[in-house]
This record gives C-alpha cells, structure tokens and sequence, in this order.
C-alpha cells in the first residue's frame, strides 16, 4: 500500500515538472523566431549582408 502510494506520487510529480518544462519551452520557441525573423528581416525578400538581393535575369 505504501509502495504504491510512493509510486504514484513519483509519476505525479514527473508529469507536472515535464508539463511545466514543455510550457517554458514553447514561448521561448516562439521569442527565439522572432529574433530570427528580425535579425534576418523579413521572409520575403531573401538577403546578404543585411541587405536585399537583387535579382539579375
């Protein structure tokens, strides 16, 4: 009795720290594109250097 007691407050507590950890990671993913996108500038324009390419045909 005790030992199962034991076992499931493990498994509860595991559940709750991973849960907590996933919710830390996706707003940090989220921020970290951000960055991306503005360091980089926009997606439409493909860039080198920090400035736009032009296109020679």
């Amino acid at each position: 009795m005790v030992r199962t007691k034991a076992l499931l407050i493990a498994v509860a507590t595991i559940l709750a720290v991973g849960s907590a950890g996933i919710w830390f990671l996706i707003p940090e993913k989220q921020a970290a594109q951000e960055r991306r996108a503005k360091f980089f500038g926009s997606k439409e324009y493909p860039t080198s250097g920090g400035e736009k390419m032009k296109v020679e045909w």
